[in-house]
């Protein structure tokens, strides 16, 4: 394993990199940062060079005050990793950062396993079952209260947990890991000003390079149905389900996760 420290503007994004070959890059959701990616890492790096970054305020990477890239900031990552081309594995807002990525730089990206992704441009969903409403509610009045460890918890039970799963139903050194992980987010100085990529949604049909879509069966409903009818509007997709996990399955149960992942990496 090798340190990464690319570096974008002002920002210097902390990551690493471990073994050789064919690239995978790994971005993380946005209630963590790049250690939910460690089981992922350690599978693959027999078969190819596999890259995980922290996104700016996340991990180790500090936020700069300055206008930034998601997309421009994942390019100074694969010219610092040496790579011309890279499978890219993206969860919830990393997920969305690789499909804007694709449509920004189709000639750098080999294939995408997209999990339970965020989209830019895609319709809203505007009723969602009563008691994932009861919930949604209470993760509006922690995050008004601005008491950040509450915040935390409740993030926990909506993202770690699931909608549709038991509270406290994830426990041990993973939920110590979420709440460390998103705690660290949820203080880290909002600074700099995103340019957002044009909408994806909309061109989902100019991206011809493979791609999977993943999804736990206790996230949110309109997740598990975007993930399903993902192939309607990005040709070619293919949807798979990990029964008894959430919103951040390759967490929560990566030994399944990485059994749905590795076959998904033919060329490797």
């Amino acid at each position: 394993m090798t340190a990464l420290e690319a570096r974008s503007g002002q920002a210097h994004l902390k990551g690493e990199v471990t073994g050789r070959g064919r690239t995978v890059v790994f971005l993380h959701a946005g209630v963590a940062d790049r250690r939910m990616w460690r089981a992922q890492a350690s599978a693959l790096a027999e078969r190819c060079q596999v890259v995980t970054y922290d996104r700016r305020g996340f991990g180790e990477t500090r936020p700069v005050d300055e206008d930034y890239s998601h997309v421009r900031d994942l390019l100074a990552v694969l010219d610092a990793a040496g790579a011309d081309r890279a499978t890219l594995v993206g969860c919830s807002q990393g997920g969305k950062i690789a499909l804007d990525f694709t449509l920004a730089h189709s000639d750098r990206v080999e294939g995408l396993v997209l999990v339970a992704p965020s989209i830019g441009g895609v319709p809203a969903t505007e009723t969602f079952p009563a008691p994932v409403e009861a919930l949604l509610e209470e993760l509006e009045a922690a995050e008004a209260s601005g008491d950040l460890d509450r915040l935390n918890r409740m993030e926990a039970r909506v993202w770690l947990d699931g909608v549709l799963g038991e509270e406290g139903r994830v426990s041990g050194e993973v939920r110590e890991l979420f709440l460390d992980m998103n705690g660290i987010a949820l203080r880290g100085a909002e600074v700099g000003q995103e340019e957002p990529a044009p909408p994806a949604w909309p061109r989902l049909g100019k991206i011809t390079v493979p791609a999977w879509a993943i999804c736990g069966d206790l996230d949110f409903p309109h997740l598990q149905e975007r993930c399903a009818s993902l192939g309607e509007v990005l040709p070619g997709t293919r949807s798979l389900v990990l029964e008894g996990t959430a919103h951040l399955p390759s967490l929560e149960q990566p030994g399944a996760f990485n059994t749905l992942l590795l076959p998904l990496l033919p060329t490797l």
